[in-house]
């Protein structure tokens, strides 16, 4: 464990941070993990301190919010602000380090709103006449976070504050203290560009080079595209909040070279996404819980294809896919083809391994397949009878190997019990000739997912030597199947394949090194360029395919390829990448990153407070 370390000890300029976001308490999207995860090292450096500032939805709170009694002296703040339709929620925000939080209510300054875009039209040319709810609200609320914060640092004489703004959604607060001249350090962080996440949705390729070698990010008129996107009011919001900052940041190289030609600036400082590794099982514990947890996926194995077919299981690896639902920014298509590929090598050297693919991304679905929950009600009738004799069974195998007499069914099992097991099992066989594909039955019978499995050929036919499951629902530790949470059927895995098209970041490799699996990303992924620059040129543990300025069958090659290889290793080697995978994890500790944040901090302290 890092050894705790004050303010002084790491040079700390600011004597009060606010930390500014959307999802502070509201969990939405990847940032409400992000700043969830640094809280507590950033306590343990700013003490109280520090202050979180988020929306306040009386809906939400429960179990995240504990208000308390707003201090005296903020309560002629909270008045005043009351006053002008801001209502303030002091408490702490229940997660590691119990930090202070300010949740707003802020619907009443909703009145406001057309004077507010007025604003940010005539100083910082915000196009937002004919913006839906969708950016109103946060514009809305960000401005009474300016309004907060102006009043509360007016209360500090002679304290440098500093204020951090998470992505274009809070954007308006740091445009509101620059227009009223406030004397705050801001820094804005953005983890990804509106227009790039747009133009990676509709399949855009930004880092392809054309014929004269140039590529889309030097040549595309981005402030022009916004408008085409329909996307032009929060991207004028972001690069108005990135140019006007102290200090501009973004999470990841990745999105820092995005930023510095779709916002037309370039970070000053990158900021890593981290973990609390302390948090996670150690290197013993996850080889353990590995064991445990793919014993339980073997289980589910078990009733989903042996009532179609034998597979053998002792030679079978679990690879997996976790993402949202984004086929072509995830990676989920050129992993479909890669394991087509995949199966057609293993087939045609009659390969004794078997791959099973699961793809948790989470859809819309009517239910479980009726079949599988059939399957699993006569599974369980047989393992229950099983049990039930598992004493008579041990004591009988007991007598006869101290008897030093051979060893049959017939020894072991009576003539009632073989016959009734017959009968069960009998029953347990199904005569349709494969599994599902899916684990539930789809509210979208065109599934893309579903149709891109049977286009490379992935049927789950017997002599197939890569099986694919569609596990189509969030894993919360008791949809009646796995029964396993996310962590857990990580860890219970072989192998996590997640070959981003567009990832500003990227947690799940990280989170899977974090729990000893060992995974692959992509060098457009923000934590694949970050494990490239601690690695150097070994690839064990946590591996990055190329996808930049890459075609899609390149990069389908060469993760098939790498699919491949490591179907091939022996029990050793997989071990070993285990290892590796946790020591990179490691690296991104929030104990060491959030020094990243601190210099982000200082440096706007700096440019505010050295003038």
């Amino acid at each position: 464990m890092a050894e705790e370390k004050s303010g002084e000890d790491i040079g700390l300029k600011a004597d009060f941070l606010f930390e500014v976001s959307w999802e502070i308490c509201n969990k939405v999207g990847g940032i409400y993990t992000v700043i969830k995860t640094k809280v507590s090292p950033t306590s343990k450096i700013y003490g109280e301190n520090y202050c979180l500032i988020g929306p306040y939805f009386h809906d939400k709170v429960k179990g995240e919010f504990e208000e308390t009694i707003i201090p005296d002296q903020y309560k002629q703040v909270c008045d005043d602000l009351k006053e002008v339709g801001i209502v303030l929620h002091y408490g702490k925000w229940l997660t590691d380090g119990n930090p202070n939080a300010i949740l707003i209510d802020f619907h009443p300054l909703f009145a406001r709103k057309d004077e507010i875009k007025t604003h940010l039209w005539e100083h910082y040319k915000v196009d937002s006449l004919n913006a839906s709810f969708e950016f109103e609200e946060p514009v809305v609320w960000a401005w009474a976070v300016g309004m907060v914060i102006e009043r509360l640092s007016s209360m500090m004489p002679g304290k440098k504050v500093a204020a951090m703004f998470h992505e274009w959604i809070s954007g308006s607060a740091l445009l509101y203290l620059k227009s009223q001249g406030c004397k705050v350090g801001t820094v804005f962080i953005t983890h990804a560009t509106v227009l790039g996440r747009s133009l990676a949705s509709s399949a855009v390729d930004l880092y392809c080079h054309d014929k004269e070698g140039k590529c889309l990010l030097d040549t595309m008129e981005f402030d022009k595209e916004a408008y085409n996107k329909n996307a032009h009011t929060k991207h004028q919001l972001e690069k108005a909040s990135a140019h006007a900052a102290d200090v501009f940041a973004t999470v990841s190289e990745i999105t820092g070279m995005e930023a510095e030609h779709i916002l037309q600036k370039k970070p000053d400082i990158i900021v890593p996404n981290g973990l609390d590794i302390s948090g996670f099982p150690t290197i013993e514990e996850n080889s353990i819980r590995h064991k445990n947890f793919r014993d339980k996926i073997y289980h589910f194995l078990l009733y989903y294809f042996f009532p179609y077919y034998h597979l053998d299981i002792e030679k079978t690896l679990i690879y997996f896919i976790a993402s949202r639902y984004e086929v072509h920014d995830k990676g989920i298509d050129i992993f479909t083809k890669a394991l087509g590929k995949l199966n057609d090598m293993l087939k045609k050297e009659s390969s004794k391994r078997n791959i099973v693919a699961f793809f948790w991304v989470p859809s819309g679905v009517r239910g479980i397949k009726p079949e599988i929950i059939e399957n699993r009600m006569l599974f369980k009738d047989i393992e229950d009878s099983l049990k039930d004799n598992s004493e008579h069974v041990m004591w009988r195998l007991l007598s006869a190997t101290v008897a030093d007499s051979p060893i049959t069914k017939e020894t072991i099992f009576t003539k009632n019990f073989l016959s009734e097991i017959k009968r069960k099992t009998l029953r347990f066989k199904r005569e349709e000739s494969t599994p599902p594909l899916c684990t539930h039955d789809l509210i979208d019978y065109t599934d893309p997912i579903m149709q891109m499995m049977q286009e490379q050929g992935l049927n789950n036919s017997e002599d197939d030597k890569v099986k694919v499951i569609m596990y189509p629902i969030y894993l919360t530790g008791a949809d009646g199947l796995l029964d396993l949470n996310y962590y857990e059927a990580m860890q219970g895995s072989h192998f996590g394949v997640f070959p981003s098209f567009y990832e500003p970041w990227g947690y799940t490799p990280l989170e899977a090194g974090a729990l000893g699996v060992a995974s692959v990303t992509t060098d457009l992924a923000g934590f694949g360029r970050f494990a490239l620059q601690q690695k150097g040129d070994d690839p064990k543990g946590v591996f990055v395919i190329k996808r930049m300025g890459k075609q899609e069958d390149e990069a389908t090659d060469e993760l098939a390829k790498l699919l491949y290889y490591f179907t091939k290793l022996q029990k050793k080697k997989r071990v070993e990448n285990k290892i590796e995978a946790r020591r990179l994890a490691n690296l991104a500790d929030w104990d060491i990153l959030i020094n990243n944040y601190i210099n982000a901090q200082n440096m706007a302290i700096d440019k505010v407070f050295s003038q």
